[in-house]
């Protein structure tokens, strides 16, 4: 399984640089995906939402599966 650095991981963070939690998703990882979605969202209202932003981004590529 391709770790940290991968182009999967990669791809996650530019997903997730467009969409909060759009690189979860394609990670698989449902309920971090609406999190993120969710919390960046509702704060955007507070113009804090790009905390949740860019840690929606990192988040996607720093994730490690683990191992089987």
């Amino acid at each position: 399984m391709a770790g940290q650095g991968s182009a999967g991981n990669v791809i996650a963070a530019l997903c997730s640089f467009f969409i909060p939690g759009l690189g979860q998703l394609l990670q698989g990882r449902l309920l971090k995906a609406i999190i993120m979605f969710l919390l960046a969202g509702a704060l955007w209202f507070f113009l804090l939402g790009w905390i949740i932003h860019l840690w929606s981004i990192l988040d996607a590529a720093l994730w490690k599966p683990k191992a089987a």
